[in-house]
């Protein structure tokens, strides 16, 4: 059985794959929601998919718990992408940044999750989406508090599926394995002589989507995505 969704709550919203998410889950037909720390450049994404906007702050239960409740609906696809990190030697790493990090990374990412299960789970029905990195399976030279996040974020993906499947709940997480095009950044964009060797955040928003359009009977819990020139 292939599911059908009609709300889909996109948190971490911004100009990149949250937006590339947006207009699509918006023209399947769905409702879409976002949320961020700051709602002000959301203003045209809004305008353009008839999205609403929501602050929320995803390291704090009480910000979470009233994005849920001030949502016209509950939602039946949520995706989790906010992320966060402090680079540097091991050693050297700042403590109250790097805990900063995993609790935005991470944490934040338990806080939604769990507010969505919980509203999913009685109805049998609903998606939830966790945007990964190569960092989630491998870690990097002063890196550290990256890898920590996304690795923490990929095991409660993983332990999520194993539970929430069978009650018709699907977890997805996505290890997006390169950078990701952003035109309006000069280092995010592919060089000439070099191009497709940055994901596009539209591509990858069609897999999100192929991801959700999945037959129950074959369902995946992780996709691993990367350009066609990124070594494994």
């Amino acid at each position: 059985m292939v599911p059908t969704y009609k709300h889909a709550l996109i948190v971490g919203a911004g100009p990149g794959l949250s937006a590339s998410l947006a207009r699509l889950f918006s023209s399947e037909g769905m409702t879409v929601s976002l949320a961020a720390r700051s709602i002000d450049d959301l203003a045209d994404l809004c305008s353009e998919t008839g999205a609403k906007a929501f602050t929320c702050d995803t390291t704090s239960a009480d910000d979470v718990d009233a994005l849920f409740a001030a949502l016209d609906s509950d939602p039946d696809v949520v995706v989790y992408n906010p992320s966060a990190r402090v680079r540097g030697p091991f050693i050297e790493i700042d403590r109250e940044a790097t805990k900063q990090a995993i609790m935005v990374t991470a944490y934040g990412g338990f806080l939604v999750a769990q507010e969505a299960a919980k509203r999913m789970v009685p109805n049998g029905h609903g998606a939830i989406l966790f945007t990964g990195a190569s960092a989630s399976v491998k870690g990097y030279v002063q890196s550290a508090s990256f890898a920590m996040g996304k690795f923490a974020l990929r095991g409660m993906a993983q332990s999520m599926a194993r539970e929430l499947h069978p009650k018709g709940i699907h977890i997805g997480h996505f290890n997006i394995d390169g950078g990701i095009r952003n035109i309006n950044r000069p280092e995010r964009i592919d060089a000439p002589d070099n191009p497709d060797s940055m994901l596009d955040p539209d591509a990858i928003a069609q897999s999100y989507l192929h991801f959700l359009k999945q037959d129950r009977s074959s369902w995946a819990w992780e996709l691993e995505l990367r350009p066609w020139v990124e070594n494994f």
